[in-house]
């Protein structure tokens, strides 16, 4: 799971310590976003999953103060405080669905239903951002989907109507993913995750107050660690796609999936559902693809632009 999905754009990078740097970042939000699924987990013996999400913002906002005092208050300037505000209701949308979802799922099958993120954010560009999408990603697309229906398998045996709540999840943080194409050609990383998290607290606690208690004892270690690994991760994400190129390294955030789902199995004695792996597969593919083909249209348009511009000088 991820607050969000890896569509940033990103500057392609050729120097090797770069590349490996951001390799790292990716697979250290990977690792974090995968602990902080297993802490929502582990905390939802005790708490309702909205609630965990409210106290996963408050201890996030927390971890996110240090930037602050490093950087001093110049780093909360922004001129785009209503578009940080409207990404962040999205946001909150999907993350409450998001927690509900790892709560009442399989572990495995939650992570690899998010990843249908990029399927929505490539059908949201084009009425979106006016993007021209054409028949190979369309294809793509749709070998993703039949790979949510793997997972999904509505009306068979192993349905869950929870299954749904992920899928709101994908879609909502499709929006975010969208969103934040906008406010990265402006705004920076720490910037971006220092509003978000500051905005989350305040959105997200109307829901939780429909379900309060107090925590105690041990759901206190819980939900620090999901607000620790969840800001963490957001922050290595956010890092990664600014140095990176997002087609080499979105692929790499489905290191989660394996990671979930091994701890999943020792923890809480959940086992993977076959169809779960085939349609993890399938979409995987097909993000890769899509991701593959974004990549290299973005590189088109550059190379054309530059030559456009040289021919304007000449």
């Amino acid at each position: 799971m991820t607050d969000s999905d890896a569509t940033v754009p990103a500057a392609s990078v050729s120097a090797d310590p770069v590349v490996a740097r951001a390799v790292l970042l990716m697979v250290g939000s990977s690792c974090c976003f995968g602990a902080m699924a297993i802490a929502i987990r582990l905390a939802s013996s005790r708490l309702h999953p909205f609630e965990i999400a409210f106290f996963r913002n408050v201890f996030g906002l927390l971890f996110t103060l240090p930037l602050i005092a490093r950087a001093g208050p110049q780093l909360l300037r922004t001129r785009r405080l209503p578009m940080y505000f409207f990404r962040c209701v999205l946001g909150t949308i999907s993350m409450l669905a998001a927690f509900w979802a790892i709560v009442h799922l399989p572990l495995a099958k939650a992570i690899a239903l998010s990843y249908s993120t990029p399927l929505f954010v490539t059908i949201g560009a084009i009425f979106v951002l006016g993007e021209v999408v054409g028949a190979r990603r369309w294809s793509a697309v749709t070998a993703g989907f039949i790979g949510v229906l793997l997972i999904v398998r509505p009306g068979l045996h192993g349905y869950s109507p929870a299954a749904m709540v992920a899928l709101l999840a994908a879609l909502m943080s499709a929006c975010v993913s969208i969103s934040l194409k906008f406010l990265s050609r402006t705004e920076a990383p720490d910037t971006i995750v220092i509003w978000t998290t500051l905005l989350w607290v305040p959105l997200s606690l109307p829901a939780a107050l429909l379900f309060w208690q107090w925590p105690h004892g041990v759901a206190w270690l819980f939900l620090i660690a999901a607000g620790l690994f969840g800001t963490s991760g957001h922050m290595c994400w956010m890092r990664a796609l600014k140095i990176g190129d997002v087609s080499l390294l979105a692929p790499i955030s489905f290191v989660q999936m394996p990671i979930v789902a091994v701890l999943a199995y020792f923890l809480f004695g959940e086992k993977l559902d076959r169809w779960t792996v085939l349609g993890a597969a399938v979409i995987f593919a097909a993000n890769v693809y899509i991701t593959h083909r974004e990549a290299r249209s973005g590189r088109t348009k550059m190379s054309q632009a530059r030559a456009a511009a040289g021919g304007a000088e000449s």
